[in-house]
């Protein structure tokens, strides 16, 4: 009686799996791994967790089939007392030898950002064999459904996506040692101790390897490689980031000082270009011009007086739609008002994640923004009840613990090093592992109307690399915003690159 007591306690507290829309398929063959290849069942959460679950796709490219093998486990940790301290959740893809095929593939990390999101954004929104499709719209969480994905990066490489302590299905034992892992260095640590374990497993040693960072997980991507290379002795061949922060100086309270905004202000304009229907390249460059010259140098002066000033604010709420009474309230440093004014005729608030995107404003009375953010706690959150669903029914990965898909508790904790969040910053690690290995290669890739990282900052950081490191750094905007990927047209874009990206440092190796 007791332990049925206890056990419906474990079952109220933590919420069962979502129900998702019906399998789009189910595995081949499903098979737990011997229990004693993993780490014993306890102690405390860490004894929700099943043995690794592996089974057997198929995967239709529109190329070709493509035969893969899926694991969804975990990695283990252990304390120098040899006791199992913490598991980071993973699933794998690893694509079947095919005729013709090296045997040798690329081995990509991937990993999101936060800090405290887990991998489902990446998983299920750009390079799983699996995509979480929001219809016509493009953002329908409600009725979302899981389809093939024939762009999966499956394709030009195997993936191997980790799910970051607090986030997804990764814990701790004991519930204070959380603490241990939130911080730029211990995170940094215990993901290359993860990537360590994984390739000793599966005996990928000599395959490339390579990271995928989204936002926070760019940094976290360049950390993580000097990690590898100084503690795990593991060089790492290229990084892919997405939408990156990369330096926190250009970053958090960028909007109050003048080449801050200046970088901000292309990504604004480039939002207001898609509302009216009028994107093109050209406006957008003119719009880039008028950021790094005028508009800096009339932010960085003293408050333009007189028809100068009205000249100045009419012409920044035109390229950005802001009401112009608004503009010169803030002497044209803009960030702060558009969430709440850049619909507000409309009774609408804007997303930073992506500028064109809107919601109903749930308190039009109010002079200052309040509510969720149209895309982070809008449509996306159904990424984490479609991954528990899909690592249930599809992987075979049965666990009672819930999928936690954004900790909120994780970012209020970080520990971001000396200077606080707006002092870290990945250019330093960028720059030494370019000068360090002559092969590496870095991908950047940004969405034209994202607010959180604008794709200008990061552009500012790259066009300041020495020329002899710059030509190994591709650069890349799409249409969209902070997750371009939720555009199918961007998604292929993107996907499209990196798979050129890949290619020619497979290239290189083979010369």
């Amino acid at each position: 009686m007791q332990h049925s007591l206890r056990r419906l306690v474990v079952l109220l507290m933590l919420a069962s799996i979502p129900t998702l829309a019906p399998a789009q398929d189910a595995p081949q063959q499903v098979r737990q791994q011997p229990q004693e290849k993993t780490a014993p069942a306890g102690p405390g959460v860490l004894s929700l967790l099943p043995a690794d679950a592996v089974s057997e796709h198929t995967l239709d490219t529109g190329n070709r089939k493509l035969a893969y093998t899926a694991t969804a486990g975990t990695l283990n940790l252990f304390d120098p007392g040899g006791q199992r301290m913490a598991a980071l959740f993973y699933t794998s893809y690893v694509a079947m030898p095919q005729n013709g095929q090296p045997a040798n593939r690329p081995l990509t990390f991937v990993f999101n950002g936060g800090p405290g999101a887990a991998s489902a954004f990446l998983h299920l929104g750009l390079v799983g064999p699996k995509i979480l499709d929001f219809g016509p719209t493009e953002r329908d969480g409600a009725n979302a459904r899981l389809i093939d994905n024939p762009q999966s990066w499956l394709d030009f490489t195997d993936l191997v996506l980790i799910d970051p302590i607090g986030t997804g299905w990764s814990r701790t034992a004991k519930a204070d040692d959380a603490k241990n892992f939130y911080g730029v260095k211990q995170d940094a640590q215990a993901i290359a101790k993860a990537i360590a374990l994984y390739v000793a497993h599966s005996g990928r040693a000599s395959s490339p390897k390579y990271l995928l960072g989204e936002s926070y997980g760019g940094l976290r991507a360049a950390k993580v490689a000097g990690a590898l290379s100084d503690e795990q002795g593991i060089v790492i061949s290229g990084i892919v980031m997405l939408s990156p922060l990369i330096d926190g100086a250009l970053t958090f309270g960028a909007d109050r000082f003048a080449l801050g905004a200046a970088l901000q202000l292309p990504s604004l304009a480039a939002a207001e270009l898609e509302r009216r229907n009028a994107f093109s390249l050209q406006d957008l460059r003119a719009a880039e011009q008028f950021a790094l010259t005028d508009y800096l140098t009339t932010l960085a002066g003293p408050a333009p007086k007189g028809a100068a000033a009205q000249a100045f604010y009419k012409r920044v709420a035109e390229m950005t739609g802001l009401p112009v009474d608004v503009v010169a309230k803030s002497r044209g440093f803009v960030r702060d008002a558009y969430v709440k004014h850049l619909r507000g005729s409309e009774q609408a608030i804007v997303s930073r994640y992506d500028v064109t995107l809107a919601a109903p404003d749930p308190y039009p009375e109010s002079d200052a923004a309040h509510g969720d953010d149209p895309v982070l706690d809008g449509f996306v959150r159904a990424y984490g009840g479609a991954f528990a669903g899909y690592a249930r029914n599809q992987l075979g990965y049965k666990t009672e613990m819930t999928y936690s898909l954004l900790a909120d508790g994780v970012n209020g904790r970080w520990d971001w090093g000396k200077g606080g969040r707006a002092m870290v910053s990945a250019s330093d690690d960028i720059r030494q592992l370019l000068a360090t290995n002559p092969s590496f290669r870095l991908m950047i890739a940004q969405g034209y109307s994202d607010l959180v990282t604008p794709y200008a900052s990061n552009k500012y950081i790259v066009d300041h690399l020495p020329d002899d490191l710059a030509d190994r750094v591709a650069f890349k905007v799409y249409r969209g915003g902070h997750m371009l990927y939720t555009h199918g047209a961007s998604r292929a874009a993107f996907t499209a690159d990196a798979k050129a990206f890949y290619a020619r440092d497979a290239s290189a190796a083979n010369n």
